[in-house]
C-alpha cells in the first residue's frame, strides 16, 4: 500500500508521544476496514520520511502493533496487516484470515524457472507471435513441432523417429497427464484396469479414476516396477522407468526386458512418462521402452519440467493403431492440442537456445544435486534415488515422522512433500522428498542445514 494512501494524521501539539498517535491511527485503520488484513505496509523509512518524523517513530509504532498482534513481518518481504484481535474496538471479522507465507519450495515437481534465459524466452514468443492465425486446427500438432521433438527425441532420448516409418506416430499433446487422459478415452473403456506403480504418480491416477478406469497399485523397489507383481487382467501399466517418480530409482535393463516381454505376452499397452528423463548426471540413460518395444509402448514427453508448464507442451510416440485411435477422438470431439506453446518450443529449438538450456540445466541441477546429497550424507542420512532429475527422497519410519517433519519445515518456512500422499492404496513406504529445482541456489544452501537438523 502507498503511504499516500493511508488515513493518517500526527498532532505535533499533543503530549501524546507521535509513536503512540501513529499506533493508535493504524490501528483504528485496520479496525474500520481501512486497512485490511494481508495489505503490506510501508517499510518504517519510507512512513518515516513521508510523515516527516524520525524513523524511531514508525519503528516503534510498528514494535507494538506486531505485540498486539495487529501485523507481522515477513522476512525479506515486508510488514502486512494480520488480524484484528478479538475483542477490540470495531473488529471486523473479514479481516481475520493470515497474509499468505511465502515458504522456500523444496517440494519436487518444479522446474528452474530462474535458469530460462529472459532474453530467449522473449525472442521465442516474439517469433513464435509473427506466425499468422491458423485458420484450421492441426489435429496432431503443427508439423514443424513434431519434427522439432522427433530431433529433441533423436539427440537427448536416443529415440529415432525423425524421417523413418514412425515419423507421422509423433502427436503433440498437452503434456503427460494430458496425453493420458486421451488415450484412456480414445483406447481404453470404463471398467478396465490400469496397472499404476506404487508409490507413483498421483495425477495419473486422478486422471485414470476419472475416466472410470480401475487403478491397480503395483508395488516397485530401486529398479523400478515389479513386473511380476503385476496382477493378471490389467489392460494397461503406466510407470516411469527412467526416473520413478517419486522413489527416482532407474528402471534396470533386465526389468525393462520383463515388462516389454510379459506386456506382449499379456496384451499390456505400457505407458511410458519420461516427464524428466533429459535429467541425468552419471551415465547416459537406458534406451526407452519405446526403442525397446514400439509396437506395445506409449512414450509420453513433456516441456513442463524442462522449460515450464506455461507452454502447455507435450508429446506421444504411440503404436499405430493408438495414434490413430487418439486422432480419430480428437476429429470426434473437436479437440487439439494449444499451438501456441508448440510454436515457442519450436522457435527455442530452432535458435539452438532449447540445447543450450538443457546443457545449463543439467550442470546446474547436477551441482545441486551434489549439495543436498552431501548435506544428508555427512548427517548419515540415506538418499534414494538415481543421479538424475530435480529431487531426492530420505526415507524415515513412519508415517507420523513425515508429518512431523512436514508440519515442522513450513513453520521453518520450507515446503517439503511426502510420500504418504503418492499411494493410490494404503501407504506402505515413508519418506520426505526434497526438490531442488524451484527454488535458487541461495535459498537452497540456506534451507539445507535446516533440514538436515529436521531429519537427524
Amino acid at each position: 500500500m502507498a503511504v499516500s494512501d493511508l488515513p493518517l494524521s500526527l498532532d505535533r501539539s499533543s503530549p501524546e508521544p507521535l509513536a503512540a498517535q501513529l499506533a493508535d491511527a493504524l490501528r483504528a485503520a485496520a479496525a474500520d476496514g481501512s486497512l485490511r488484513s494481508g495489505d503490506r505496509l510501508p517499510s518504517t523509512r519510507a512512513l518515516a520520511k513521508e510523515l516527516a518524523v524520525s524513523r524511531t517513530v514508525t519503528s516503534a509504532a510498528y514494535e507494538q502493533l506486531h505485540a498486539e498482534g495487529w501485523i507481522a513481518g515477513r522476512h525479506g518481504s515486508g510488514t502486512y496487516v494480520t488480524t484484528t484481535p478479538p475483542g477490540a474496538p470495531g473488529t471486523a471479522t473479514r479481516f481475520t484470515e493470515q497474509p499468505p507465507r511465502e515458504l522456500v519450495d523444496l517440494a519436487p515437481g518444479s522446474p528452474w524457472g530462474g535458469g530460462l534465459e529472459r532474453a530467449a524466452w522473449r525472442r521465442a514468443w516474439r517469433a513464435a507471435a509473427d506466425a499468422p492465425p491458423l485458420l484450421r486446427p492441426h489435429r496432431a500438432g503443427l508439423p514443424e513441432y513434431r519434427a522439432a521433438v522427433a530431433e529433441h527425441l533423436l539427440r537427448h532420448r536416443g529415440l529415432a523417429v525423425r524421417g523413418g516409418p514412425r515419423a507421422d506416430l509423433v502427436l503433440a499433446t498437452g503434456g503427460t497427464t494430458a496425453a493420458l487422459f486421451e488415450i484412456g478415452l480414445a483406447v481404453l473403456s470404463p471398467g478396465d484396469a490400469v496397472a499404476v506403480e506404487e508409490p507413483g504418480y498421483q495425477r495419473a491416477v486422478g486422471a485414470l479414476r476419472a475416466l472410470g478406469l480401475r487403478v491397480v497399485p503395483a508395488p516397485v523397489d530401486g529398479e523400478g516396477m515389479l513386473v511380476d507383481a503385476v496382477p493378471d487382467g490389467v489392460r494397461a501399466v503406466y510407470c516411469s522407468p527412467a526416473h520413478q517418480y517419486p522413489l527416482g530409482g532407474r528402471m534396470s535393463a533386465g526389468r525393462r526386458v520383463a515388462l516389454v516381454e510379459r506386456a506382449r505376452r499379456d496384451g499390456w499397452l505400457v505407458l511410458e512418462d519420461d516427464y524428466d528423463g533429459e535429467l541425468r548426471y552419471d551415465v547416459s540413460p537406458l534406451p526407452l521402452l519405446a526403442a525397446l518395444a514400439p509396437d506395445v509402448v506409449v512414450h509420453l514427453g513433456t516441456t513442463s519440467k524442462i522449460l515450464t508448464p506455461t507452454l502447455g507442451a507435450g508429446w506421444s510416440v504411440a503404436p499405430r493403431a493408438v495414434a490413430e485411435a487418439v486422432l480419430e477422438h480428437r476429429a470426434r470431439t473437436g479437440t487439439s492440442p494449444a499451438a501456441a506453446g508448440q510454436r515457442v518450443l519450436v522457435e527455442l529449438a530452432r535458435t539452438g537456445d532449447l540445447g543450450r538450456h538443457l546443457r545449463r540445466l543439467r550442470r546446474e541441477f547436477a551441482e545441486r544435486r551434489g549439495l543436498v546429497v552431501g548435506a544428508l550424507g555427512s548427517a548419515g542420512l540415506a538418499v534414494l534415488g538415481d543421479d538424475a532429475g530435480a529431487h531426492v527422497v530420505v526415507p524415515v519410519a513412519s508415517a507420523e515422522e513425515e508429518r512431523r517433519v512436514l508440519a515442522e519445515a513450513e513453520r521453518r518456512g520450507l515446503r517439503l512433500d511426502g510420500l504418504e500422499r503418492h499411494h493410490a492404496g494404503v501407504p506402505v513406504v515413508h519418506g520426505v522428498a526434497i526438490g531442488y529445482g524451484a527454488c535458487t541456489r541461495e535459498q537452497l544452501e540456506a534451507a539445507l542445514p535446516v533440514v538436515v537438523g529436521l531429519l537427524g
